[in-house]
């Protein structure tokens, strides 16, 4: 079936349907993950699940509708645990406070957006940077597929290394090997095909053969079946606390919230349409001003549904890779978050290795835009490098644009172009420093 959109390319509902429930598979981890960890902080977890359930599909859909891009939005992966671990038990702030801070930076980021100073932030951006932020990406991706099937694994003499062979990893392997097929016969759906193998072939472990009992950080590894209802929680709706958290000694966490929040969005957004050519006749990222003025909205509604910021989802490259280009996509995905108010036990049948194989393949999709930079003309070559490398390496993607920008202002004041310095990245690079120094 055929629809013409409105800016009259044909948008194939079938192709986006697809897409929209392939990337629900790829970040419907959240669901669960996200309690995990901000009960930590002392919420109760019940609540955090429905708040994340709510916050997900809420702006997953208005993205679709309001701002017609594909990509999804939920609390977000880092900000979270910042959320939890430094401001919450570190900070010795309480989680209404907290949360209170995240609502605020909702409502700067939401202005900063209405004006357009983030659609000027992202039209700063050196095209070189773009191209090897949408690269870090893949990259990032790629480690956390390997890292949620522990196909990677943590070793105290070398960082990391390979796992040893057990059933995990070869039914991982295997699953990688039949959804890589798949792709290359570039068939319709490859990536759902492969998560839905992969999920059978996980079953016999833990039955038949190998450790039933592995989990990676909550985000379950193999298959388990922990019940169908659950009833949601609304306890969490409200309970932030608007007044303490505006004093002054919790303006740098509003800060922290608004720039890492800020630049995680901006390198999605900037990454995945750099990867799948979503830009509009001047090169930039398609309607990036109504995708911005979503996403700020996700954030202040995160602060008062209870649970941390929402931002853009860079697994959302899982469904621009199976062809999804419009709202459709985020529309898709964000009305399956809904039915898990209820059926959360549900998500532990899908395991981790199970959606890995296909975050790996998005790496091999997001690569293409290296090709664009000139990799002879060093003053460009390595600001970009250290942008890819370091989101990865770092597992931020803040850290690597920070240290992306700083270095193509450094590198390019010192060989005397000054004139690719502009006023909005100098501006940027005050706040990186302030960032960093925070």
């Amino acid at each position: 079936m055929e629809k013409t959109n409105p800016q009259n390319q044909n948008m194939n509902m079938r192709t986006e349907i697809i897409a929209g429930i392939t990337t629900f598979l790829a970040t419907m981890y959240i669901i669960v993950v996200n309690p995990a960890i901000l009960q930590d902080a002392g919420m109760p977890y019940n609540g955090v699940l429905t708040a994340t359930v709510l916050v997900s599909a809420f702006s997953s859909i208005l993205m679709g509708v309001y701002a017609r891009n594909p990509i999804v939005i939920a609390p977000g992966m880092g900000i979270n645990a910042f959320f939890a671990y430094s401001v919450v038990i570190g900070m010795d702030i309480s989680w209404p406070v907290a949360l209170g801070a995240v609502f605020w930076s909702g409502i700067v980021f939401l202005l900063l957006s209405i004006f357009n100073v983030r659609t000027h932030i992202v039209k700063a951006i050196p095209r070189p940077l773009r191209y090897a932020i949408a690269a870090g990406i893949g990259l990032f991706i790629s480690y956390i597929g390997f890292k949620n099937a522990l196909f990677i694994v943590d070793n105290n003499e070398t960082l990391s290394a390979l796992a040893r062979m057990n059933p995990v990893t070869i039914t991982f392997v295997a699953g990688l090997f039949i959804t890589a097929v798949l792709v290359c016969k570039r068939i319709k759906g490859a990536l759902v095909f492969g998560i839905i193998s992969t999920t059978i072939l996980a079953i016999p472990i833990g039955r038949i053969w190998g450790d039933a009992s592995v989990d990676m950080e909550g985000i379950q590894t193999l298959v388990t079946w922990k019940g169908l209802f659950a009833a949601p929680d609304f306890g969490l709706f409200f309970s932030l606390n608007l007044i303490e958290s505006l004093q002054l000694s919790l303006w740098p966490v509003i800060f922290a919230f608004l720039f890492t929040d800020m630049f995680d969005s901006l390198s999605t957004f900037i990454g995945v349409s750099e990867a799948a050519n979503l830009v509009d006749e001047k090169g930039e990222p398609r309607n990036i001003k109504p995708s911005l003025i979503v996403d700020a909205f996700s954030t202040t509604i995160s602060g008062l549904f209870g649970t941390s910021a929402g931002t853009a989802y860079i697994e959302s490259a899982t469904g621009v890779e199976e062809g999804g280009r419009y709202g459709l996509t985020a529309i898709v995905a964000g009305l399956l978050f809904l039915p898990f108010m209820f059926l959360s036990p549900l998500l532990s049948v899908v395991p981790a290795i199970a959606t890995a194989p296909a975050l790996i393949l998005v790496g091999v999709f997001m690569m293409t835009p290296v090709l664009k930079i000139n990799w002879q003309q060093y003053d460009e070559a390595i600001p970009a490098f250290l942008a890819m490398i370091l989101i990865p390496l770092a597992n931020s993607i803040t850290q690597g644009i920070i240290w992306g920008f700083l270095s193509w202002t450094c590198l390019k004041a010192v060989t005397g172009k000054y004139k690719e310095i502009g006023i909005t990245l100098l501006i940027i690079d005050i706040f990186a420093i302030l960032a960093l120094v925070i």
